[in-house]
């Protein structure tokens, strides 16, 4: 099953509000952000997001 998703929050790496992108394909999560690889990701809320939906 696929599913798509459009989250929003602020990213400190950019210093911007942002909208990311994250698609679930067989299991497998596809995110157009740094998620996985960012200093900041413990305090991102889109982080929270992307997590929840593992």
């Amino acid at each position: 099953m696929n599913e798509e998703y459009i989250l929003t929050g602020y990213c400190r790496t950019q210093d911007q509000s942002r909208m990311v992108t994250v698609e679930v394909e067989n299991g497998e999560m596809f995110v157009d952000c740094s998620y996985g690889n960012c200093p900041y990701e413990k305090n991102c809320t889109i982080a929270k997001a992307i997590a929840e939906k593992e």
